[in-house]
């Protein structure tokens, strides 16, 4: 379990399940993993007749999203984020770290009319960054990691939004209502935990938790909102032992089957050539990112002066921008959100994210190596 906590493993673990599911998608597998793939398991003729892959990216990616949310609570309550002035530099390098990927997006895409995948640039894979920076960061300033923690959960908050905002159909107010109400009801039952009945209030919690998630799903919106509302709700120590406990589980089962399902994808032959879309996706990653996180850092830094966190080198602000190009687990599902009527471009965007984050993953570990061994060498030579 130790190992499934650390910076580290999840992110190749990860990286590992993305590897297996092209592997599988091209080879001689590919019908035996798309059949289990698209299997339905359910109730036919209700919205929960859902197919395995969206067993996986609604049901067990709500889990992920909650204890992102959980974490989320704690960051704007009692972490890094907790006042305004602590939050406003990774604030603005987190705008600037989502306007300029789809500013680069739209111009490759523009001319074609492919622009509807703009918001799959725009996320930061919390684990990925941090994994990467576990591993080659040895020696860089405390800052620099509290500085890409922050804007990272800034981050999440816009893809939740966009995934709240942007992907919703037809949507059922009455029963986003019943979900809230259930919301609410969680959220109050999570404040009389500890007493000697705090074993039925966690069944009665589990129960919430499924009748929200379900609700949620049968409103219109994309299931996983479900997990952040529940996430946001929780008592905040409560909330943390249960984000505790489901790490290791997120990390070592939900997001590598996410990965796993999201990159089973039959990579195009050569001749047929890649749209726009896959182009698009793979310069915003990483330029897009590294430009806008570390311009809009370096901005911020000079209209702010010091308010709220020590200055970072442009270097270190480099290396963040870096960071953040490594999307994921996040725009992996944006990008099936965003092409869910057309499943060529929704590979294609699929594609792109796994090859733009693999090279912001080469390039943020080169940066962040170079970084950690000239702050090294300054502390040596100081």
């Amino acid at each position: 379990m130790t190992l499934l906590r650390s910076a580290r493993f999840p992110a190749i673990l990860l990286l590992v399940a993305a590897a297996l599911g092209l592997a599988l998608a091209n080879s001689a597998a590919a019908d035996t993993a798309f059949a289990i793939q698209h299997a339905h398991l359910g109730l036919p003729g209700t919205p929960f007749d859902l197919s395995v892959g969206h067993w996986i990216s609604d049901g067990l990616l709500a889990v992920f999203f909650f204890v992102v949310a959980v974490e989320l609570q704690f960051e704007l309550t009692a972490g890094e984020l907790r006042s305004a002035r602590r939050a406003v530099q990774p604030a603005i390098a987190a705008l600037g770290g989502v306007i300029a990927p789809i500013a680069v997006y739209v111009a490759i895409t523009g001319p074609s009319g492919l622009t509807a995948g703009w918001p799959v640039p725009t996320a930061t894979d919390i684990a990925f960054a941090l994994g990467i920076l576990a591993v080659f960061g040895r020696g860089l300033p405390p800052t620099v990691r509290v500085f890409l923690l922050a804007l990272a959960i800034l981050d999440d908050i816009v893809g939740i939004l966009f995934i709240a905002v942007l992907f919703a159909h037809g949507v059922n107010l009455w029963l986003l209502a019943l979900a809230l109400a259930a919301t609410v009801a969680f959220g109050v039952l999570s404040r009389m935990l500890g007493g000697p009945r705090s074993r039925l209030l966690v069944v009665l919690l589990v129960v919430l938790a499924l009748c929200t998630w379900a609700l949620v799903l049968a409103s219109g919106v994309h299931a996983t909102i479900a997990g952040v509302l529940l996430g946001l709700a929780i008592a905040q120590q409560p909330g943390v032992r249960a984000r505790h406990l489901l790490e290791p589980w997120v990390n070592g089962i939900v997001l590598p089957l996410f990965a796993l399902s999201a990159a089973l994808v039959a990579i195009p032959a050569v001749g047929d050539g890649l749209s726009p879309v896959f182009w698009g996706i793979l310069v915003a990653l990483p330029v897009g990112k590294l430009v806008g996180i570390a311009g809009a850092g370096w901005l911020a830094q000079r209209l702010l002066g010091g308010a709220g966190q020590p200055r970072l080198a442009m270097g270190d602000l480099v290396a963040a921008g870096a960071l953040g190009g490594v999307g994921f687990t996040v725009s992996l599902l944006l990008a099936a959100l965003a092409f869910a009527d057309s499943a060529v471009l929704r590979d294609e965007a699929i594609l792109g994210v796994l090859a733009g984050s693999i090279v912001s993953l080469v390039v943020a570990a080169v940066v962040v190596s170079l970084r950690a061994r000239h702050h090294r060498r300054a502390a040596t030579a100081g």
